[in-house]
């Protein structure tokens, strides 16, 4: 049992967590070609998303140690903002759209999405 079980996107954080340390080369590679410069502005408002709502500290606590990189991203975001969940099942092409477009969750789950498209 993970302190993120009763979160809406749990299946999401347990698929990130797993993917990303079963293959540390894809995350890596898939957050170096796709980082933007928003990327502080949305790991920010995830963070203050996540501080806002107690009960969802001991989730990231967990994940911040279970996950790397991109992964902690991608956490933050599914932990933070419950629809996130949905952009998991989206291409990438649609997920970098939003990116662009400024979407703080698109953002920080674009590495994430990337790296997971073809597994």
């Amino acid at each position: 049992m993970n302190a993120w079980d009763d979160l809406p996107n749990a299946a999401h954080i347990d698929r990130v967590v797993a993917h990303s340390q079963s293959n540390p080369d894809k995350w890596s590679a898939a957050r170096d070609a796709n980082w933007y410069a928003d990327w502080d502005e949305a790991w920010d408002e995830a963070k203050n998303a996540i501080w806002r709502i107690a009960s969802r500290d001991a989730a990231w606590d967990e994940v911040k140690d279970a996950a790397t990189d991109a992964a902690w991203d991608a956490c933050a975001a599914l932990i933070a903002w419950d629809e996130a969940g949905d952009l998991m099942d989206k291409p990438a092409s649609f997920v970098r759209f939003l990116a662009e477009e400024g979407v703080h969750a698109a953002i920080l789950l674009l590495p994430a999405v990337v790296a997971m498209e073809n597994s």
